[in-house]
């Protein structure tokens, strides 16, 4: 475990120059990788999260020698991370192992027929013939056009979801390859056009769904996933993402970098139009010429630049965006069921009785349904470190209305009511007797996403990735409200998800120069003022 130093051991650690110095204000993936590639440019980096644990959202809760991992689960584009750590001059799989698997999930309809996503592509073809075999030149024409939409997105360095968006001109020139790729149509409306078998649509179009996107809405450009998957395969890592959080703790530890955990980030100061530091919740100051907040871009245009007028992201403009939805997260640790339950696999995703209509009741009308579809994880068929010998650790997953809605749900009322809906749901399709096994629990509600990550309105995923939310309509990572100031993270382009994350940090970093000189040890420096008694 990454020891992280109090903010009193910081007296003579920082160079004497705000120039040479670097503040990132969250611990997050986005955080950590950009404060890895800042380390790499020279500058003397500091990471401040209000937290105890590193990876914000893809940190870990142990109880009863239980892992539960809170948030991302799966690792794909590994290249991506391969990628950060070649920056640093360094070898990612020294650090982390990955693990690749093999289906990558299974997807079980109300039919009780299967469909397995898997790196085979005759076995995925097979699939197709067995559900509708009129659909299977439909199927490739969509890998065709999943291939296309991640060559001009994600393919390269010089791709649009890795370069800066923060110029409107960006945007438009990119405009044509958009309408080439009919961008304007949803994921679900690019599988509907290929596709007949309803079961064959939700396997193509749910991906949306992992980084809090309608399908029915979202740009088709979110269609790359099914590419992803099929040329990098689905991994996960040994630890848990806690684990790669740790490693990405460690390269920075390496470089010279430190990281303040328990400490919250209150405002970032400024003087005109320039950065000076951020002031912290013990009343210190910290100066620097330059600050990365990987918090949410409405936390960080409204609490922590809350004094400031705004360019662009006034609180009425983000207000207005179409946000994710939240989620409800059960995680259990079961005792001796290593052996039950055999065809249940590493993911499995349980489909409800209905797809479009319960997607609208979460992302529109914002109503608790009583049906549902779950995301289901059971990490400890693969990674052994996650639950004691014998023993299982789950994590399930509802999609559920966030709190801003105009009749939120009271979850201080709802959350044992849900709970309960949920494991009816797990015992009759597939876990049955689960309950009776359980040793320890947590539950995780958009309440907890509000007050443990300062997630707006309790969403899973920030701002939701449609057309017009994306690329230069979304939060730019170059501030347009502050020199000195980048925004890095899923609310940020090129969007959400871990690859997207990593990506936005490649992106916020490219603008910064390399560290004129190369901090030195020797030069000390107090890095915080008191407050004034």
């Amino acid at each position: 475990m990454l020891k992280s130093v109090s903010i009193n051991e910081y007296d003579e650690k920082l160079p004497s120059s705000p120039e040479h110095r670097a503040i990132v204000i969250g611990a997050g993936f986005g955080g950590l990788a950009a404060a890895m590639r800042l380390g790499a440019k020279g500058y003397k980096v500091l990471v401040i999260d209000r937290l105890s644990a590193l990876g914000g959202r893809g940190s870990s809760l142990k109880k009863g020698g239980h892992r539960f991992d809170l948030g991302p689960t799966i690792v794909t584009l590994p290249n991506m991370l391969r990628s950060l750590w070649e920056a640093c001059g360094k070898d990612f799989d020294d650090y982390v192992e990955l693990k690749p698997l093999d289906p990558f999930y299974k997807i079980k309809f109300p039919d009780d027929s299967e469909f397995a996503s898997t790196s085979d592509e005759a076995k995925m073809r097979d699939q197709v013939l067995e559900f509708s075999p009129k659909d299977l030149k439909g199927y490739e024409k969509f890998m065709r056009e999943s291939k296309a939409r991640y060559q001009i997105a994600f393919s390269s360095k010089d791709s649009i979801g890795r370069v800066s968006m923060h110029r409107l001109w960006d945007t438009l020139k990119v405009l044509p390859l958009f309408g080439l790729l009919r961008a304007d149509r949803s994921v679900y409306q690019m599988a509907a056009a290929r596709v007949k078998d309803p079961r064959l649509r939700f396997a193509l179009s749910f991906h949306p769904l992992f980084v809090g996107g309608d399908p029915f809405n979202v740009t088709s450009m979110w269609g790359l996933v099914s590419h992803i998957e099929k040329a990098y395969g689905v991994h996960c890592a040994v630890g848990g993402f806690s684990a790669i959080a740790e490693a990405m703790g460690k390269v920075i530890r390496e470089q010279g970098g430190e990281i303040i955990l328990g400490s919250e980030v209150m405002d970032i100061t400024y003087t005109g139009n320039k950065v000076t530091g951020v002031s912290l919740s013990g009343g210190q100051h910290i100066g620097s010429n330059l600050v990365v907040s990987n918090s949410d871009p409405a936390h960080t245009y409204n609490n922590l630049l809350k004094g400031k007028e705004k360019k662009r992201w006034t609180e009425k403009k983000l207000k207005k965006k179409r946000w994710s939805m939240g989620l409800f997260v059960w995680h259990f640790g079961t005792k001796k069921t290593k052996s039950l339950w055999p065809e249940v696999g590493h993911h499995t995703i349980l489909h409800g009785p209905r797809y479009k209509n319960h997607v609208k009741d979460i992302f529109i009308n914002g109503v608790l349904a009583d049906d549902m579809s779950l995301y289901v994880h059971r990490p400890s068929v693969s990674d052994p470190t996650c639950a004691p010998k014998g023993d299982d650790t789950f994590y399930v997953l509802s999609c559920v209305p966030h709190l801003g809605h105009l009749n939120p749900v009271d979850w201080l009322k709802e959350k044992e009511l849900y709970c309960e809906k949920v494991a009816n749901f797990l015992d009759d399709r597939l876990l049955p007797g689960f309950r009776e096994k359980i040793v320890e629990s947590h539950v995780m509600t958009p309440d907890e996403f509000g007050k443990d990550y300062l997630s707006p309105m309790g969403t899973g995923f920030s701002i939701e990735p449609r057309m017009f939310q994306s690329a230069w309509f979304r939060p730019h990572n170059i501030s347009e409200e502050l020199k000195g100031l980048y925004l890095v993270g899923a609310g940020t382009h090129p969007g959400p998800g871990v690859p997207g994350v990593i990506a936005s940090a490649e992106i916020a970093t490219k603008k910064i120069p390399d560290c004129s000189l190369k901090y030195k040890q020797s030069v000390f420096d107090p890095i915080y003022s008191s407050p004034v008694d």
